[in-house]
Parts: C-alpha cells; sequence; structure tokens
C-alpha cells in the first residue's frame, strides 16, 4: 500500500464550520472520516499536525526548518509527503524547501485553498485528494513520477521555486510565469515529463540553515536619493534583492549610480531581478543596466522573488566566502533559473 505522510501547518484548507456557525481548525487526524472520498483512493495516510497552527502570514524560516525535520527524519517510511500549508506565502515555503533537500528523488506536494474545507464550494478536497495522488505516483519502474518540490493548486502542479502567488481570491491563484506546469489533471492526471526534474541517486541531504539579513527594494520613478542612501546604509545588511525596471534596468542618474558602487565596494551583495510578472534580466542589454554589471550586481534571471528571497537566505545560511555565494546565485541549483 501506498504510504503518504501530510504535514499540516495550518492555513485557509483546515477550516470547518463548528455547532454555532464559526470556523474552526479541521481535525485532520480523523481526515478520512471527514473527506470520505479518500477511502477509495486505498492510501495509508498519517497525519502530523502542528500545533499551533501557523498562519501562513506568519510562516518564518524556522517554520521551514520544522517541515524540513519532519521529512528527513520519516523520508524512508513514505512513498511521498503532502504539506498543507495557507496561500499567502506558500511560493516562499516550496522555493525554501526546493532548496534544503538536496538529491530529492521523492515527491513534495504543497497544497492549500481558497475556501475553507468546510465551504459548500470550497476548492479544498479537489486540492487535498489530487495532491495525494500526484504524491503517490509512479513510473513503471517504480519511481517517484515527480521526484521535486512542488506546488498543485486548482487542477494545475507547478515548480515549487518557480512559483508565485498571482490571485488573492481566485481559484487558480498560483502561475509560474517564466517554467511550463509540471503536470494538468482532468479526466486523467497528464504530467509534463520532459520538464520536470530527474530522480537523484546519490543520497538525500537536507540543508536546513538559512541566514543573513537580507533587504528588499522595489524601484519606482522618483525614488530619491535620501531613499536609496538609507536603505543601503542600513547597518548589518549582507545583501539587498532590486527589482529592476523590465529586463533588470535601472535609474542611471550619477548619484544613484555612485551609491550601489559605494555599496558593493563596500562588501554588500546586490542582487537585481525583474518586477515584471515575467521574463528575463538581461544586464547590459540597455544603456540602463550596463553599468549594473560593471559595478558587481548580480543577474537574478528570471527568478522569482520569492525564490531569490530564500535562495539568499539559503546560500548565507550554508556559506560564509562571498565569492562562492556570489557564484551560487548565478547556478540553477534547483531549478530556479533558466540555463
Amino acid at each position: 500500500m501506498v504510504k503518504i505522510q501530510i504535514i499540516y501547518t495550518g492555513g485557509t484548507i483546515g477550516m470547518v464550520h463548528d455547532e454555532i456557525g464559526q470556523l474552526v481548525p479541521f481535525d485532520f487526524d480523523n481526515i478520512k472520516k471527514n473527506v470520505p472520498e479518500l477511502n477509495r483512493l486505498d492510501y495509508h495516510l498519517d497525519v502530523i499536525s502542528f500545533n499551533p497552527l501557523i498562519d501562513s502570514s506568519n510562516m518564518s524560516p524556522k517554520d521551514w526548518k520544522k517541515i524540513a525535520e519532519l521529512i528527513t527524519t520519516s523520508y524512508s517510511d513514505y512513498d511521498g509527503f503532502v504539506i498543507l500549508h495557507g496561500s499567502d506565502t506558500m511560493a516562499y515555503t516550496a522555493s525554501a524547501l526546493a532548496y534544503m533537500f538536496e538529491n530529492l528523488s521523492k515527491p513534495i506536494v504543497l497544497t492549500g485553498s481558497q475556501l475553507p474545507i468546510g465551504e459548500i464550494r470550497t476548492d479544498a478536497k479537489e486540492n487535498l485528494i489530487t495532491a495525494l495522488e500526484i504524491a503517490a505516483s509512479k513510473n513503471n519502474d517504480g519511481t517517484a513520477t515527480v521526484p521535486e518540490v512542488c506546488i498543485y493548486f486548482d487542477y494545475h502542479l507547478f515548480r515549487g521555486c518557480r512559483s508565485t502567488k498571482m490571485h488573492a481570491d481566485k481559484f487558480d491563484a498560483f502561475k509560474t510565469p517564466n517554467y511550463p506546469i509540471l503536470a494538468e489533471a482532468g479526466v486523467d492526471i497528464k504530467f509534463n515529463t520532459d520538464y520536470i526534474r530527474t530522480i537523484s541517486k546519490e543520497a538525500l541531504i537536507a540543508h536546513t540553515k538559512f541566514e543573513g539579513i537580507i533587504a528588499s527594494l522595489k524601484l519606482f520613478p522618483g525614488i530619491s536619493e535620501k531613499y536609496m542612501e538609507a536603505i543601503l546604509s542600513t547597518p548589518k545588511i549582507d545583501a539587498i534583492l532590486i527589482e529592476g525596471f523590465g529586463v533588470g534596468n535601472t535609474n542611471t542618474e550619477q548619484w544613484f549610480i555612485e551609491l550601489l558602487k559605494k555599496a558593493t565596494s563596500n562588501g554588500l551583495l546586490i542582487y537585481d531581478i525583474t518586477q515584471c510578472g515575467g521574463g528575463t534580466v538581461q544586464l547590459g542589454r540597455y544603456e540602463t543596466s550596463k553599468h549594473l554589471s560593471e559595478i558587481g550586481v548580480i543577474s537574478g534571471m528570471d527568478i522569482t522573488f520569492e525564490a531569490a528571497i530564500t535562495k539568499l537566505m539559503f546560500l548565507f545560511g550554508n556559506y560564509s566566502d562571498k565569492v562562492i555565494i556570489k557564484q551560487k546565485l548565478a547556478e540553477n541549483l534547483r531549478g530556479e533559473i533558466s540555463n
């Protein structure tokens, strides 16, 4: 029998109405009793619930570590893992877990819902059931069909470290703007095998350290020199993530360039991504970005904001040499950027 571990962290998916009509946390220990459809899957399900449950807006690196440790401890006992998580920061957790698990050979599927499982029109049951089916899916040779960290939401499976939440109140809340979907659930679940990571034959390695003080700066027309000075001179910052215009373009006024140059000269790592919903950074394509590469700014290419923030935290947690961190930022570690 296929064995799946469910880790319930909290979030909208786990809410039902009590006797007086208030929403209260769902008892996932009795999951098959409350979602009888699961009995037809004939899976062995074990549930671990966070105590206390966490609203995903309060999710932090220590919680990512807790999830990773739960999976690592029982990794050999299960065929796959499903993490029930609030949607607001799901893409951050998925990205973090992707970096944490090196040589992954089993599915880790995050899912949640926009409506509680106790609502009549809920998307929770379909998301949960199909996430379990994906976590249990195997190839003809017995290996996992999707041996990577991913998000399942509204009939689509996405690479976790490519995902971003695009909508606050539609069922199709997630997208991977720069990467194809990994699977689509219709009458059958159709896996896009050409875009799914291959199974590693090496032993699993779990990296659980996330450190570094990271700042983010979204550029806008009219940004002031004093504002830039305040951000770049904040004490003890290890890196700053700049959301540039278009393909990574920025202001070219002399004061702006000099501030960035001074910051990089003082050891501040500057990572440039695009604030557009899709596309990639191309430093030097326009005059408005040529100066960035000249002063040591690192291109984030087509990485998402969520994957960029967590990648910086991951690298600062595992490497002390900024030269190595810069090299790793440019590398495709878990499928988070295009080669």
